[in-house]
């Protein structure tokens, strides 16, 4: 597809210091939009980034009906710039839109978009370093009733921000069993806002206990590990890599897929399951559980130092450079800049 092209004025990529990349905070100079209005879509364009417009009574902010995506952009040594698996995230960006019951996206709109922008905002992916553009894709409800019923019109955005790396350190955790993030036939599984909305102040409390993140549990029985905060989880319990398997109530995450299929692919044993709290601190207390990392878009691979149960806090043994999570971390460092050869077909590029 082909879109209008509306240039913002000035840039500022001159005034931005590509040394001092807080998440989120940084934004590029234009973004993509496309408008759905009951039948068709519409208002195809890439304008500058701005602020938008909503009726007070637009129906997002009532009832709630908007999914995200979140996706990264990295720079090659040549100035390609690369993509890593962005049609896993259209698919689960329409699996999160059917489940609100909102309109398919189609791939056209999503993916030529998506490039159409970073052709046009290129200078704005940083370079080497753990950098990336990060992409937020985000589709919501612009019905200007009240009224508790799906929206017939809604809007696309794709905006984009430079950024470093998300956690620049281990983490602290805590398993969380008085509030749950999404039940067994919930909206767990799909990129809701809503969701994230629901897990603030949990997560605040832990935080002002002097950790970084929950660890949610099942919502009917507060004993099986669900995910955390940001990220999917991994343990790697008698050498064997565990994570919990994918549920209604789990966000299906493409570095969780990806760090699986590349754990097979060296030859290590997986186990996709029922992962128990009781499991989890059995295997810290007797020494069986030697890593415990989180994996996600934003996140990366992000190390787990400590997890707290019930008041107690326990070590996760360090990693070195020999570590699956070390390695697995510096391979997908590796292949989403095209340093590394790339035996699964996951790099688009740009």
């Amino acid at each position: 597809m082909t879109f209008d092209v509306r240039l913002a004025e000035k840039s500022r990529l001159a005034e931005t210091n590509f040394n001092d990349l807080p998440f989120g905070r940084i934004f590029s100079d234009h973004m993509f939009r496309a408008d759905y209005n009951g039948k068709d879509w519409i208002n195809t364009a890439i304008t500058p980034y701005a602020a938008l417009s909503l009726e007070p009574s637009a129906a997002v902010i009532h009832y709630g009906q908007s999914i995200f995506e979140g996706m990264k952009a990295y720079c090659s040594a040549n100035n390609e710039i690369l993509l890593f698996r962005p049609l896993e995230n259209f698919k689960r960006m329409n699996n999160s839109a059917q489940r609100l019951s909102m309109p398919l996206i189609p791939e056209p709109i999503f993916m030529d978009g998506l490039k159409a922008l970073l052709k046009v905002d290129s200078g704005w992916v940083p370079k080497g370093g753990g950098k990336s553009l990060y992409i937020r894709p985000v589709y919501f409800a612009t019905d200007a009733v009240i009224g508790v019923h799906p929206s017939e019109y809604y809007s696309f955005l794709i905006i984009t921000s430079p950024t470093d790396v998300y956690y620049n350190k281990p983490l602290k955790v805590r398993i969380e069993k008085t509030y749950s993030r999404a039940s067994r036939s919930g909206t767990g599984y799909a990129k809701a806002a809503g969701n994230y909305a629901g897990a603030l102040y949990p997560t605040q409390l832990a935080k002002e206990a002097g950790y970084d993140q929950v660890i949610w549990t099942d919502a009917a029985t507060n004993t099986k590990v669900e995910e955390s905060g940001t990220m999917n989880l991994m343990f790697v319990i008698n050498g064997v890599l565990v994570t919990p398997s994918l549920s209604a109530s789990k966000l299906a995450g493409v570095t969780r897929d990806s760090v699986i299929e590349i754990a097979k692919y060296w030859g290590y044993s997986v186990e996709e399951r029922d992962v128990y709290v009781a499991e989890v601190v059995d295997a810290l207390k007797n020494g069986s559980l030697t890593e415990a990392f989180g994996t996600g878009t934003a996140a990366n691979i992000a190390r787990i130092a400590l997890i707290s149960d019930d008041g107690i806090d326990y070590t996760v043994p360090e990693t070195n450079e020999s570590s699956f999570s070390s390695k697995a971390s510096d391979f997908l460092d590796k292949l989403k800049t095209g340093a590394v050869t790339d035996p699964f077909n996951w790099i688009v590029r740009v």
